[in-house]
């Protein structure tokens, strides 16, 4: 989204230049007032309506392209896989969606595991699988992936976790692509620099990443992080997850990425300021 930089003495008329370079109802980001040598100042970080629109599009507009699978005769459940960097919670966050009825919730849902590098990793996702009596395969190798999906058959939508580990080529790449996932969520902390997200976004491409999934949204300061990073990385966003609570602390994306925005301005706004 194209974001546009008005500074002024005082905020009416900072709000006169918005008002005459985008028109009235502009959207107003973010308001600062500045302390600069030469005294106080203000800033307004202001976009189009219209940039608006197309940066929605940009989050919501990819889902009919990641079910891409189910224009092929393809049968079977639905299945969306989760891939990123270590200490993003892929795990926790795939019980999230098995439970959370803003995620996956009172759909039947079963797990399969690529995971078998991280000491535990098994160990982990099969505790939330017979505490939540979801069913879990394990697939070592790619003649695993077939039976396990068979096995699960019977489910709506399968989530695959996967290890965080990825060199130049993976045996569990090769499985992954042998499940061939309708959708595939790059899960990574909010938080994270833009370079470095945007560094995760290009290496995880070769999973196939058809998403971004954003967590520990609750170590921001505000959602207004969580908007600028969602921009940066520019894939479609589902879900957010904002805190350690299973199966709580998941969201949908979108209301909370738009809500950070901010506010469209009308000329009477602007008149009561400046008045």
């Amino acid at each position: 989204m194209q974001l546009e930089t008005f500074r002024g003495r005082d905020l009416p008329s900072v709000m006169r230049l918005v008002r005459a370079a985008l028109g009235g109802d502009a959207l107003i980001l973010t308001t600062h007032a500045l302390h600069e040598p030469e005294g106080r100042a203000f800033e307004v970080v202001a976009a189009k309506p219209e940039a608006l629109e197309a940066f929605r599009r940009s989050l919501d507009g990819g889902l009919a392209a990641a079910r891409r699978a189910r224009t092929r005769s393809r049968v079977g459940p639905y299945t969306v896989a989760l891939v990123g960097p270590s200490g993003a919670g892929k795990t926790t966050t795939a019980v999230k969606l098995a439970l959370h009825p803003k995620g996956l919730g009172g759909r039947k849902i079963g797990f399969v595991t690529l995971d078998t590098y991280r000491v535990g990793a098994l160990e982990e996702l099969q505790t939330y699988a017979e505490i939540t009596s979801v069913p879990m395969e394990v697939a070592y190798s790619e003649e695993d992936v077939g039976p396990a999906l068979e096995r699960l058959r019977d489910r709506d939508v399968v989530l695959v976790d996967t290890p965080s580990r990825l060199e130049a080529e993976c045996d569990w790449l090769s499985i992954l692509r042998r499940i061939d996932p309708d959708e595939v969520h790059l899960v990574m902390p909010a938080g994270l620099r833009h370079d470095v997200a945007l560094r995760l976004r290009d290496r995880f491409g070769v999973a196939g990443v058809t998403h971004g999934l954003y967590t520990k949204v609750d170590d921001l300061e505000d959602d207004a992080g969580l908007a600028q990073t969602a921009e940066a990385v520019s894939l479609p966003v589902r879900w957010i997850a904002d805190g350690h609570e299973v199966p709580g602390a998941l969201a949908a994306a979108l209301p909370r990425i738009l809500g950070a925005l901010g506010r469209r301005w009308s000329d009477a706004d602007a008149r009561r300021m400046a008045g």
